[in-house]
């Protein structure tokens, strides 16, 4: 009898029809926002840091070439 309801008793504050699917969401464990960006970050950060510096410093040194070039053609 009571078998139908304890799944409609998981979750006071979702319709009857959407309680199944809401009574298996976990609790945020305590994670903000913060602690979920740096441990993003940590895992994946010095790829993308890496990554810049070597865009950075070829646009930089394609930009010296360029402007060398440029000056070796002047008369």
């Amino acid at each position: 009898m009571f078998a139908r309801s304890a799944v409609r008793m998981a979750r006071y504050d979702v319709s009857p029809h959407l309680s199944k699917w809401w009574k298996g969401v976990r609790p945020d464990d305590g994670q903000t926002f913060p602690k979920r960006a740096y441990a993003k970050f940590s895992d994946s950060g010095p790829y993308i840091v890496v990554t810049a510096i070597i865009v950075y410093g070829t646009a930089a040194a394609s930009d010296a070439a360029d402007a060398a070039q440029d000056k070796s053609y002047r008369y």
